[in-house]
């Protein structure tokens, strides 16, 4: 079985890196397995993409697209053009997509065109938020999906009443926590940590990217006004997405606790998120990682496609009101925050019920 994995964009690299690791050892054992990594170039920057591979342990991938940035649909084109003459010149008999960015759903269709089967890992997740590229980026995805990984009874749910049959729906978990349990005894100790004096579960880490919370002025200036007027002078670190940065130039936002720093190794951040007394997101990903951690969080958003991490996890799911902040920070401070669980399935050995499965397709075939 000669696999395609096709890696893009941040988030990719964390769920890649498990399932790579258990095709080597499944090809240790014998076992008539390979596989090709694709980097299609989609995040472009060192510290969003050169850093996972050096610290995942991910091999250097055997083709780079360099799609780089551009528009959705400048990106998705790029992405499409590289991506077919890389299958035409190295066939492969299954693709397999991670997650739910743009690569995710870029490459999933120009494998179908060239009439070679698609796995999604994360499939049937959903927001019902069609202003979210990801959530098309997943509706397209698994309409053209053959077989599905799935992280939870959710997006089990999700994909039967869209049609799936059960037989080609394998519930897995989540390779991301895959990753967080290898790596968790690894986390480095970010510069921040000494120059900002922070001590455990003493300080905020604060993430924002999502146009809804960052694109209009007022909006973004209003969030940070109120998480740093309720936050007891407690530091908060955010480190920067490069499209926040850009928004934030010229707003004139400061405060004596608050320290915006450069996009974050994982290793790093995650030594942050395990040791924070609070994490501020509008990321999906990062509230499993919370979750699994044990770490309160608050989520910025109207509607998630991760509600696993609200009804079992530590995460609270507050909108993008700015006076939802104040309520949420105060049942913190009160001690009132819920403690959490773990999701099924959530428990490391995610990669290799993958790579089991994908053999027993590959067999059926045969």
């Amino acid at each position: 079985m000669n696999i395609t994995i096709i890696a893009g964009a941040r988030p990719n690299f964390m769920k890649i890196a498990p399932i790579i690791d258990a095709i080597k050892k499944k090809k240790a054992e014998n076992y008539d397995i390979n596989y090709r990594l694709v980097h299609t170039g989609q995040h472009y920057d060192k510290k969003m993409s050169g850093d996972f591979f050096e610290q995942l342990g991910i091999p250097e991938p055997d083709a780079n697209l360099e799609a780089g940035g551009g528009t959705q649909a400048e990106q998705t084109a790029a992405i499409m053009i590289g991506f077919e003459r890389d299958l035409v010149a190295n066939p492969a008999d299954l693709v397999l997509v991670v997650g739910d960015v743009t690569s995710t759903m870029a490459c999933a269709i120009t494998a179908q065109k060239l009439h070679v089967k698609v796995a999604h890992v994360e499939a049937g997740i959903r927001s019902g938020d069609w202003t979210m590229p990801e959530e098309i980026n997943r509706l397209v995805t698994d309409s053209i999906t053959n077989y599905f990984f799935t992280t939870s009874a959710t997006a089990n749910d999700s994909l039967r009443n869209s049609g799936i049959t059960d037989d080609r729906i394998f519930f897995v978990g989540n390779t991301m926590i895959d990753t967080l349990l290898k790596n968790k005894s690894r986390f480095i100790q970010p510069a921040v940590w000494n120059e900002a004096k922070l001590t455990d579960h003493n300080y905020f880490v604060l993430t924002l990217h999502r146009p809804a919370n960052v694109d209009q002025e007022q909006q973004l200036k209003l969030l940070m006004s109120e998480i740093i007027e309720h936050s007891k002078g407690l530091p908060i670190v955010f480190p920067v997405h490069p499209r926040t940065a850009k928004n934030l130039q010229g707003l004139g936002i400061s405060a004596p606790n608050l320290y915006f720093i450069e996009p974050m190794s994982y290793l790093e951040f995650n030594y942050l998120v395990e040791r924070a007394k609070l994490v501020v997101t509008d990321s999906g990903g990062i509230t499993e990682e919370t979750t699994v951690m044990g770490v309160p969080c608050v989520t910025l958003r109207d509607n998630t496609e991760r509600p696993e991490t609200i009804t079992i996890g530590t995460n609270e799911l507050i909108g993008t009101n700015p006076g939802a902040i104040k309520p949420a920070f105060e049942k913190l401070f009160s001690g009132n925050w819920k403690k959490g669980g773990i999701p099924p399935f959530w428990d490391g050995k995610v990669a290799e019920r993958i790579v089991d499965n994908l053999l027993n397709i590959s067999l059926q075939k045969n």
